[in-house]
């Protein structure tokens, strides 16, 4: 008796506590555990300026709130960098556009038949494999120097997450579900549409959100390369770095960190919206 009542008391407990203070602890720990997070390494920003740096060398690693007062708090420095951060910011989401179009389109006809599959699928890998500084020397003798070459990196970079998650997703389709369509006599479009693509829609949604720092990352790496028109983001690290603007370069690269954040939460939320609760990934 004793051994069943100790069993059974967390059960009852736990019955007792109901679902709201479940809710509450979950808000409390999804709002603790980043704050706790960024002040950990907040400190270790800290601790690396003044403590493992000496005060001629600070400059290297200059503490937080010096970054703040320099680089965020004086208008001089911030302007630039948010007119960068927007032309980067068009170039990012340009070649992101463009990636999706290609790559969902691309993986939708390898799914059509094995054979072409196995005839396109290694030029993607290639394309994923090749180092990028390598092809944007290419880029720029093909395309020019300016917001079109970079908008070729950013889907050059971008590419191959969004082809090789969305091939995934349409080829992991339930085996029951394609005969149920296959008794209802369904057309090869309506199979897609209203079976495949719907059931690859997480799928899809991860390589959205992939490449959509990778793209930020191709953004930036083009404004390093291609220096025609409008200065990026990218152009004012080079710019910060060769003159030894350390505030100035700590702001821009927390800037180009904190749009990349804002491209991926975008995308986490819009995965919520169209995928919903029936899929894990729309519940977590």
């Amino acid at each position: 008796m004793t051994t069943d009542t100790l069993t059974a008391a967390p059960v009852v407990t736990a019955a007792a506590e109901g679902p709201a203070p479940v809710r509450k602890r979950r808000s409390r720990v999804a709002v603790l555990a980043p704050a706790g997070s960024l002040v950990v390494a907040i400190g270790l920003w800290y601790a690396v300026s003044y403590l493992l740096l000496a005060p001629g060398r600070r400059f290297l690693v200059p503490p937080p709130h010096q970054v703040f007062q320099v680089a965020v708090l004086d208008w001089t420095h911030l302007q630039p960098m948010l007119q960068a951060l927007a032309l980067t910011a068009q170039v990012a989401l340009a070649g992101l556009a463009i990636a999706a179009v290609f790559g969902i389109t691309g993986a939708v006809v390898m799914s059509r038949a094995r054979w072409l599959e196995r005839s396109l699928y290694p030029y993607a890998v290639i394309l994923q494999t090749v180092p990028i500084l390598a092809i944007v020397p290419l880029v720029g003798l093909w395309f020019g120097f300016g917001f079109t070459s970079r908008v070729v990196v950013c889907v050059l970079i971008a590419l191959f997450p969004l082809i090789a998650n969305t091939l995934f997703g349409l080829q992991s389709v339930d085996r029951a579900h394609h005969d149920l369509f296959t008794l209802q006599k369904a057309s090869r479009w309506a199979r897609l549409s209203k079976l495949e693509l719907p059931a690859a829609l997480p799928a899809i949604f991860t390589g959205l959100r992939t490449s959509s720092g990778l793209s930020v990352i191709g953004a930036i790496v083009g404004d390093m390369f291609f220096k025609q028109g409008s200065a990026g983001i990218g152009t004012l690290l080079d710019v910060y770095r060769s003159r030894l603007q350390s505030e100035d370069l700590f702001a821009a690269i927390l800037l180009a960190s904190l749009f990349g954040v804002a491209v991926f939460a975008l995308f986490t939320l819009l995965s919520r919206l169209a995928v919903g609760s029936w899929h894990a990934s729309g519940r977590s």
